[in-house]
Formats: structure tokens, sequence, C-alpha cells
């Protein structure tokens, strides 16, 4: 294993940046062998993190040299995946996207692709379907994280950048509302921002239905029953008006709409919202006069109110609350969504979403279309239409009209997904399926052909962190022999398809020097971002329309992105989840993150020192529930909803609700908490609802004793 070690900042030779979270937290590589860095520690240079890492962060180099990496292509044969040659794994994989492409239509295609990928490659991968393959259905797995604050950013600011703004202006924010997040474990060092907010006298609330470790840090938390944050913000909107609290003049100046959304606010007196919520009203109150007196605050969502059936208007009714009290665009204030993964953002602007091409045009609008079909040298009608998105594609798998032939890259779908159990069997019933990955995984393991891939070290390429800084990931390691990269892959597979001198790009470079030519006038315009600045300003944010433009590292001060300059409240409405606790079903299931590990735990599951700390799921359960069921710390239980069954360890706590069970998503198999969740959708961003499932307690027995 690689040495973590940490030494001096002169002895340290590479800038390079985290593997994991939207922080893009910079990195220094000691110079160490070829193959792989003596050492890694923070950058205290870079401005998102000023050298501070968490524990995942400073693991990272473990993976670079594991004796599980793949060296070497797998195909299945007789039943088992067995090793072959380069040319025999394309070859099947691109015989099997003809074959499929021949017999039922080019859309019996899929591709599945990842907010882990560059910039570079989530572009190129898009180009691939569209051009390549000639498929509608491309998606990505940030439809399962970012999708609905993105849409509902859309909806009102005609933009989606996941914060408008650097964090560092958290500092100076008077009073800060995170809405279900838990930026204390899912993104770590960012801490530091709010810590100093806090000792410069500012004031953070926290709404989530846990009690985390964020909660734990704040001046109040409001602690609601799951799924009720859309009346919770509405109940706000209403007691903001009540108190004479909404900033008329920027309402009247800078927005559209505000009276419908008034009008529907009403609905929600503050009793009535108790009742739903959980929340006191004295609560409700201070926390509205809090946000309203301010001269100065943000309130930056996490995936709990966005990961629903509701999630996009859930979004927009904090939104509609921000804009009504007159946030956005103003200094140190604002309304921002925590991006999680690690190119979430790069990844939803660039052209793997079933809806979008780069630059963050859309597919269904014929002008944008236009527009990169001639950087690409195509016909625009050439080009498919809308897809499928990421669940509904792949629940497709294998069905009549659905996808046949699948190809996934960075995203291990067989445990990220919601009912995963379901997931399973469908992956299962393709005619072909291919993994492109580092590892063998859950979802590899069930495929057809597996690439052996290069690993966020052993390459270059651009990211763009949640604040929308475009940064520069060098190459810190050699890799081993026998893998080749992402865009190598799609290079070759594009030869054998026949469209071979579109895709004959040298090296990540000469991939985003098309990606700027192919967003110039975009929405997310990055013709003005060359390696070279971003490397020079640790750096760069779009839009960027020229390379004498200084970038955008705050959005809206003058006007918002819709045509006419303002933002748009739009009037929403609290209405049930997708499935509600009930008499055979009673507990609210749902699930979040260990610090330690990070989403499908495709990565973290490898490293000793984070498996070490946290071996496997435990579920949270309330003392009142658990003396109800005799249940101890330690104990075993099994778990049912309507979609699957699975056995978790228990740690009886007051920081969940009395009907609410929490547990983490890191693990597959009988581990798998997505076994438990619904897959029911939002109607816009088609984001599944992981954040509520309806569950109950089927089995109770001693088990190995306290977990904690």
């Amino acid at each position: 294993m690689t040495s973590i070690t940490a030494l001096p900042i002169t002895d340290l030779a590479v800038q390079s940046h985290c593997p994991y979270c939207a922080l893009q937290c910079g990195m220094l590589f000691g110079a160490g062998s070829p193959d792989s860095p003596a050492s890694v520690m923070g950058d205290p240079h870079f401005p998102v993190n000023n050298g501070d890492l968490c524990i995942k962060g400073w693991t990272s180099t473990e993976l670079l040299r594991h004796p599980k990496r793949l060296t070497s292509p797998l195909v299945r044969s007789r039943g088992e995946l067995r090793t072959a040659s380069w040319d025999a794994a394309l070859d099947a994989v691109a015989d099997a996207i003809i074959e499929t492409r021949d017999a039922y239509g080019p859309d019996a295609v899929g591709l599945f692709g990842s907010g882990a990928l560059s910039n570079e490659k989530a572009y190129l991968l898009g180009k691939f379907a569209r051009v390549a393959v000639g498929t509608a259905n491309i998606d990505y797995n940030g439809r399962y994280c970012m999708a609905s604050g993105a849409a509902a950013g859309n909806r009102a600011f005609g933009i989606d950048r996941g914060l408008p703004f650097p964090l560092a202006d958290i500092v100076d924010a008077e009073v800060v509302l995170v809405v279900g997040g838990n930026p204390a474990d899912t993104l770590p060092p960012v801490m530091q921002w709010f810590d100093r907010q806090k000792k410069a006298g500012g004031r953070l609330i926290v709404s989530d239905p846990r009690r985390t470790a964020t909660a734990r840090a704040a001046d109040l938390h409001l602690q609601g029953t799951p799924g009720s944050d859309l009346a919770l913000a509405n109940g706000l909107l209403y007691l903001a008006i009540e108190e004479g609290l909404i900033d008329c003049q920027y309402v009247a100046d800078r927005t559209n709409g505000f009276d419908a959304a008034r009008r529907s606010a009403l609905a929600y007196h503050p009793a009535v919202v108790e009742r739903r919520t959980g929340v006191s009203e004295a609560d409700l109150r201070k926390t509205v006069r809090w946000l309203g007196s301010a001269k100065s605050a943000m309130i930056l969502s996490g995936r709990g109110p966005e990961q629903q059936s509701k999630g996009v208007d859930t979004s927009q009714a904090y939104i509609n609350l921000a804009l009504a009290l007159g946030l956005p665009g103003r200094p140190n204030s604002g309304w921002g969504t925590l991006t999680g993964q690690g190119n979430g953002q790069g990844g939803r602007e660039h052209g793997q979403k079933a809806d979008q091409l780069p630059g963050y045009r859309l597919i269904e609008v014929d002008a944008h279309r236009e527009a990169v079909a001639r950087v690409w040298e195509v016909d625009p009608a050439s080009l498919p239409r809308k897809g499928l998105s990421a669940f509904e594609m792949l629940d497709s798998a294998g069905s009549v009209g659905g996808v046949r032939t699948l190809l996934v890259m960075g995203s291990n779908v067989a445990v990220a997904s919601p009912d995963a159990g379901r997931i399973d069997q469908r992956l299962r019933s393709l005619d072909h399926l291919t993994v492109c990955d580092a590892f063998l995984n859950e979802t590899g393991s069930l495929a057809n052909v597996v690439l052996p891939v290069l690993q966020w070290a052993e390459e270059e390429g651009t990211m763009t962190n949640l604040e929308g800084r475009v940064i520069h990931r060098r190459r810190v390691a050699r890799p081993p022999g026998g893998v080749r990269g992402d865009l190598e892959i799609l290079r070759a597979l594009a030869d054998r398809l026949g469209c071979g001198p579109k895709f004959a790009f040298d090296d990540a470079r000469s991939v985003f020097d098309e990606l700027r030519r192919a967003t110039a006038g975009a929405p997310a315009d990055y013709s003005g971002i060359t390696y070279e600045r971003i490397d020079r300003e640790r750096g760069v944010f779009w839009p960027c329309p020229g390379e004498g433009h200084p970038g955008t590292p705050r959005l809206f001060a003058d006007r918002f992105a819709h045509p006419d300059g303002r933002a748009r409240f739009l009037p929403v409405a609290d209405r049930p989840a997708g499935e509600e606790p009930d008499d055979d079903y009673p507990f609210f299931f749902t699930t979040g993150r260990y610090k330690e590990h990070y989403n499908s735990g495709a990565q973290t599951r490898m490293v000793g020192p984070l498996v070490r700390a946290r071996p496997r799921p435990i579920v949270l359960i309330h003392p009142t529930a658990a003396q109800r069921h005799r249940i101890v710390n330690g104990s075993r239980v099994t778990l049912e909803s309507r979609r699957g069954r699975i056995e978790f360890q228990v740690e009886v706590t007051a920081d969940v609700r009395p009907d609410t069970l929490f547990c983490p998503f890191h693990w597959g198999g009988e581990h798998a908490a997505n076994r438990l969740t619904n897959p029911a959708l939002d109607p816009i961003s088609r984001m599944p609802e992981f954040k509520l499932a309806a569950v109950r307690i089927a089995a109770v027995e001693a088990g190995e004793g306290d977990p904690s």
C-alpha cells in the first residue's frame, strides 16, 4: 500500500485534486516513484480547502497500487469472466452495439455515465452516444444526486450552478440555513467556512430529520418529519409575509410571479405547518426572523429535500423564500445546492444527461442542436431527441422496446440505484453489459465485458466543482500496464463503429479544445477557459466567454439568466410522498452517508483504514422505538419494505426521530440499503425518492454487541 505520510511542502512536487466529492480539494503529491506518489497532503494555497483534507483524501493513494486492481480486460465465457485481449474485448463491445442497433434500433443501446468523469470524458461520452451510436438513451448517476436542485435553479434563475458564489462567501453570511444536508460528513473540509462564519458572530440553522454532526454544530436544529421540507419552506414564507420581512423593492425590481407564490404560501398557517413537520411554531418564527433580519443570509440545500418525488417543487419552495427575502445576487447571500459528486456540476453540463448537450444546451431546442451539430460537423436532424432518465433506462433493460445493450462508465448502478433488487434483475436480463472501471464492483460482476481503466491520478483532465470553478487534475502516477483511459476506449469503439475521424483526439487537452468551441455562447460557456489559465488562476469560474474574460465567481449580481433578466417565483404545494408509513410499514426509512465512505463504496470499500473505521452499515433507531421492539445496541434487525428485506446491526440513539430509521447506502449485496428504497420519480427531474420509504421491523435477534 502507498504511504500517506505527509512531507514538508518543499518536498512535494505536483499539485492536483482529490478523487472524491465536489469540493475537489487541492492536494500536493510527493515525487515518490514513477508508479505512485510517496505522500499526499492538502494544498494550503488552493482556496477551497486551504490545506484541509478528510480521511478519504488522506487515504486516496491507497487505490493506486491496490492488489485487486484490474489490469486486463475480462470477457464472459461459459458463464465466467475470463482474461481477454483488448482487441477481443473491444470487438465484443462494438459487435454487441452493432447487432443491437441493427435488430432493435439505436435507442436499444444505452450509455450510463458518472459524476466522477472529467469534463472531457462526459463531453466525449455524450458525443459518442449521439454521433457514433445514434441513441437517445444516455444518462448518468448525477440524476440520482443533483437533478432536482438543478431543475429548480433552471426554472427560477434560468441557469443551474450548484453554488452561484464562492464558498468563501459563507464566512460573511450573518445567517446560513442548511436544509437536508450534512456537510460535516459529506464534504468535511467545507466546515472550515461554517466555523469561521460562527466565529464571526454568524448563526447556523440546520433542518434535518436526524441530529447529524452538522446539526450538532448549529445554533438551531429543525428536526422535522421526513418529507415535510416543502411544507416547512412554505410555512416560513407565510411567516415572512405575516411579519413584514419581504423585501418588496427587490421583489418588484428583480422578480416575476410573487403574487401567485404568496397566495399559495398563505395556506400554510404555522399551526398547520407545526402539525405537518413536527417543528414548533416558536422555532419556525425564530428561523424566519433570523433570516429576514440579517444583512446577509444563505439557504443551502442538500440531498434531503432533493431526493424526493417532489424534490423540484421542494427546492423551488426554498428558492421562493430566498427570493422573497431578497437574497440571490446580493453580497454573501443567496440560494445554492451542495453538489455531491466530484464532477457532479461539470457532469451535468456537457451532454451525458438525457436532455442536454454541451454547455447546458437543451437537446430539444433546435437552435441548440444546430450550434452543437456545427462543431461536430453533422446534420442537426441526425441527432436524437431526449432519451430515458437514469432509473427509467435501467428499468427498461431487457424489456420489449427497452435497452438491450448497456455501456456503464464510472458508475456502480447495481448498488447506487433505488429498488436495487429490481435493478439487479434488469441488469441480468440485458443481452450485453459492458462496464468500464478500475475494480470489479457489483455491477461489473454482472457484465459480459469489463474494461480496466485509468484512475484519477493516472491521467489529466478538468473537473468543475460545486462553485462552478473549473480545475485541472494532473497526472501524478504512472498507471499499471494493461489499462487504458476512457477517452482511448471511446476512440477505439468509434473506430469500430465507423466514426473514427470524429473521435481522433490525441489527449484530454484536445478534447477540451473542442468542448470549448461546443460551449461557446451557451449558458455554461467554457470558451475562454484554458488549461494554462486554470493553472495560473487556481481555477476559472464559468461562464467565461473569452480568454480576456475574468470568469464569473458570482452570478446574479445584476441580472438573472432568463431573457428578461428577472428571477421567477413559482407557486408550489405540498403533497404526499410516493410512499408514507402506514399500519403495515410504520417507519420512515431514510438513507445518507458516512464520512469514511463515498457513494456506492466502490472505491472506499477497497481502502483498509476506511473499512476498518466503518466495516458495515449500522441502522439508527430511537430509544422509544427500540424499547417497543425489545432492541438494544448491537441487536440485529431485519427491515422490510415493499421491495426488499435486509438485515442490519443496530445503534440505539436519540439522534433520529422515534418514527424514523436511518442507514447509510454505501454497500451492496446483503447490506444494500437501496434494496429498500422507493423508485418513485419526481415528474420534472426524474429523481428517485431515496430519502423516503416505508419499512417495518420484521425480526429482531441478538447481535455482536455495541456497534459503536
